[in-house]
């Protein structure tokens, strides 16, 4: 698993093109429920050059997933049946994070006012992949995998 800033000196191509389409809400994080079936919830995430992050609150069904089993995969919002835009996925694992700074850094990066109740996760990343249709100019390389 590498964090999002890893993802991105690695693949800054693929690693934009991505940020651009989850900087568009929503996004859509599925999450293992405990019978391991998949579960899915719409989110904002949040895209910084130091990670990849997503803010709920601490009740979220999906918070306990990722707390108790840590896989997810998110994808980005597609506003119509013609993939205008392309579409983008990430999976990997989520851990929470407790550290301050951390959060002050996630809360400065939010498109919004994360509430002080929230819980903070970030989303490290082993695979990532984008599509296109159309007129979407896509990166050169459309696949990742951390190592």
């Amino acid at each position: 698993m590498k964090a999002w800033s890893e993802f991105a000196a690695v693949q800054p191509q693929l690693a934009s093109f991505g940020a651009a389409l989850l900087a568009r809400p929503p996004s859509y994080l599925a999450t293992v429920r405990n019978d391991g079936t998949p579960r899915v919830h719409p989110v904002t995430p949040i895209v910084s050059q130091d990670g990849l992050f997503v803010f709920m609150e601490s009740t979220s069904p999906k918070g306990r997933d990722l707390l108790e089993r840590g896989h997810y995969a998110m994808h980005n919002g597609v506003p119509d049946t013609d993939g205008t835009g392309g579409e983008f996925s990430v999976s990997g694992i989520g851990r929470r994070v407790d550290d301050y700074a951390i959060r002050a850094m996630a809360e400065q990066a939010a498109s919004y006012d994360p509430a002080e109740a929230y819980i903070l996760f970030e989303l490290l990343v082993h695979e990532a992949r984008c599509n296109g249709y159309g007129d979407v100019e896509l990166p050169e390389r459309r696949r990742w995998r951390a190592d």
